[in-house]
């Protein structure tokens, strides 16, 4: 390949399914200790954190297309590479779908490049490793993962769900959007090494390694404490109340997480002669006497609507809010002041709405998304424009079937 892709300094390492490769350039010459800017838009006030970086993206399905979708809000120039015809595999997973394209697809996949390439044709590709679910080393390193045999295996499972019930898998896939996350910071932070020592960074992350550190104050029970997880439902083991209450026409959820927020409740409810039983007077004795207690609380919420209950919370103090379902959350004041409704215009699908970025910056403003791509729709352009291949070795390799270039464009 071109001296364009052999410059690729600083990698990062996951895994989902059959590989999480990223590799990561700087289009100009890396500035290290004492440069105020490295992006390549120096003077500019909007330019993004990541302008002038280029992202590899050899992932596939959730944990990886989550966090290069991330990289490339911030600004970076990613090149999903994908194989000819299939693509990756949330491409075919539904319904729904938005014409011949799979929501599951869209909703993680903007603001990306895609390029479709044989990676087992001898010209296909020159970087291509198979990876592991469980990090690079160890007994279970060649194990393949997905997000639910993670999620098994790290513990979460044992800990969500009912209290009586049997073990449940959360809603989303929690563990391959955590190790998007983490990915997502620990390519931040190697770019962020890199300036300043001029050093490239192999980073090992994985679904396992995301999930149990997840497990945060869980797992400190347990190591400190040698004290076993159960599941809790919607409570939480060591506050009350702390938890989701059905109430005459729904559900809604209260944190009273001090003893002062308690008595607050109470009043609130009208039940003040709880807050001065010495039964209740303090969280941990609230927590030895949980039963007795959301027995009372629980018949209380059930004699007013969600809505009548929200309004009288209102202003307390008291955090407490209602169990959306998916509409009512996207109907939400507040979801919308946050820009978390994202609108484009894809070339199959017509207009499309995602899930916008959860993070805003002052320091620059958002910019217009660009859609998910098709398979192999920028293929000859990232060939020409990045690779500098000419016209005669681009053809040559469409029709070895190398790589391959959408009809549509």
């Amino acid at each position: 390949m071109s001296e364009s892709f052999r410059a690729l300094r600083s990698i990062m390492r996951a895994r989902y399914r059959s590989g999480f490769r990223v590799l990561i350039r700087r289009n100009q010459a890396p500035k290290y200790p004492g440069s105020r800017r490295w992006g390549s838009d120096a003077n500019s006030e909007s330019a993004r954190p990541l302008d002038g970086v280029r992202v590899l993206d050899l992932t596939r399905v959730l944990a990886g297309p989550f966090a290069t979708m991330i990289l490339g809000d911030l600004g970076a120039e990613v090149i999903k590479v994908e194989r000819p015809g299939g693509g990756d595999d949330t491409r075919t997973w539904g319904p729904p779908f938005v014409a011949s394209e799979s929501v599951y697809f869209l909703s993680v996949n903007r603001n990306k490049k895609s390029i479709a390439v044989d990676l087992k044709h001898r010209r296909g590709a020159e970087v291509i490793q198979q990876l592991a679910g469980y990090g690079q080393t160890g007994p279970q390193a060649r194990s393949p993962g997905y997000d639910s045999i993670a999620s098994a295996v790290s513990g979460m499972m044992h800990i969500t769900g009912p209290e009586d019930g049997e073990p449940v898998r959360p809603g989303v896939a929690m563990t391959d959007l955590a190790t998007g996350l983490y990915a997502h910071g620990a390519v931040m932070a190697a770019l962020l090494h890199r300036q300043k020592t001029g050093r490239g960074s192999h980073i090992d992350c994985n679904l396992l390694s995301a999930q149990v550190s997840c497990l945060s104050h869980i797992a400190a029970n347990y190591l400190n404490a040698g004290k076993e997880a159960k599941r809790w439902g919607t409570a939480h083991e060591s506050i009350v109340p702390y938890q989701g209450f059905r109430t005459r026409d729904g559900h809604l959820v209260l944190a009273a997480a001090n003893d002062r927020q308690f008595v607050t409740v109470c009043q609130v409810l009208e039940l003040q002669d709880l807050a001065a039983d010495p039964n209740y007077r303090t969280n941990q004795l609230r927590v030895q006497n949980r039963k007795q207690l959301l027995q009372i609380l629980s018949q209380r919420f059930l004699q007013q609507s969600s809505a009548d209950w929200l309004r009288r919370f209102q202003g307390s103090g008291v955090p407490v809010g209602p169990i959306n379902s998916i509409q009512e959350v996207f109907s939400e004041p507040q979801v919308k002041h946050n820009g978390l409704i994202q609108e484009m215009e894809h070339p199959t699908a017509g207009r499309i709405t995602v899930p916008g970025p959860a993070v805003r910056f002052s320091s620059f403003p958002p910019s217009g998304p660009t859609p998910p791509p098709l398979i192999g729709q920028h293929t000859i352009q990232v060939l020409r424009d990045t690779l500098s291949y000419s016209d005669d070795v681009i053809k040559e390799l469409l029709e070895s079937r190398a790589v391959a270039q959408n009809e549509v464009f």
